[in-house]
């Protein structure tokens, strides 16, 4: 009788299981979801973490590289200045390059006495190829000529040699970035050394800062510094002169000082 009970208790529990959905058996003992979920989830991450590692092993990590030790390298293999321009022309670490149409290089005479340091070409001299050849390169030739000093001229006496911290336009004109400087600094230097000037007049800010480490040209100009191991002059840019007109007069002044040291 006994059995009879449990078995008809055990059909009735089954009919309510199968009542509420239950109309299959997947097991004869109970599984904790909880845990299988657990399971799968620590499988999937060391999957993950495998697949990962081995990706890893297969890249092809980019060695950095120091632009500035580039630079320097390049630099001082130069023995002419065709071989420095050359060299400039084949260093592929200032994004300026990739923008700019021109390399531009320098002009005037390579003996000549006097060197002046730009910042860096504007339109213009991107089109050219030349430095200083727009409005305010020719504000800077009137100048020169008011101290019977040319870029085109045959004699050192008489001759400028122009060049800038860069050789490339910056986009719309912008200041150089400090690390654009750093760059090209040490071309600067092997260039300065190649042209042996006696005097260097720094046109502007930039050229102040790469040059001397200072900005402030209206504090630093008219007094004589050195630079790269020569006497160099800070004066204000022909641009500057352009847009303020008034300054003339103080860059009158520092032509006649130019002027002084090269009567000697």
């Amino acid at each position: 009788m006994e059995s009879a009970l449990e078995w008809h208790s055990a059909l009735a529990l089954l009919d309510w299981q199968v009542d509420l959905g239950a109309d299959e058996a997947i097991g004869d003992t109970p599984v904790d979801r909880f845990a299988v979920a657990k399971e799968a989830a620590e499988k999937a991450q060391a999957r993950k973490a495998q697949a990962q590692g081995q990706a890893e092993d297969h890249v092809v990590r980019r060695k950095e590289v120091d632009a500035v030790e580039v630079a320097r390298e390049a630099a001082g293999t130069a023995k002419s200045l065709d071989e420095l321009q050359a060299a400039i022309a084949d260093f592929d670490h200032c994004a300026l390059k990739r923008g700019a149409r021109s390399l531009v290089f320098a002009d005037g005479h390579a003996s000549a006495r006097v060197l002046i340091l730009g910042e860096a070409p504007g339109r213009d001299e991107d089109r050219e190829g030349r430095p200083f050849v727009g409005r305010a390169g020719q504000l800077l030739d009137r100048m020169l000529a008011a101290i019977d000093l040319d870029r085109s001229a045959d004699t050192p006496e008489k001759a400028v040699y122009i060049t800038n911290v860069l050789p490339w336009r910056p986009p719309q004109n912008r200041d150089p970035e400090p690390e654009e400087i750093a760059m090209m600094l040490p071309f600067v230097q092997k260039h300065i050394e190649l042209v042996a000037p006696d005097f260097i007049v720094l046109m502007g800010n930039i050229a102040c800062r790469a040059a001397l480490g200072k900005q402030g040209i209206l504090r630093l100009r008219g007094t004589w510094a050195q630079a790269f191991g020569k006497p160099a002059l800070p004066m204000t840019h022909p641009a500057y002169l352009l847009r303020q007109p008034h300054a003339k007069r103080d860059a009158w002044a520092d032509l006649l000082s130019l002027r002084a040291r090269l009567n000697g």
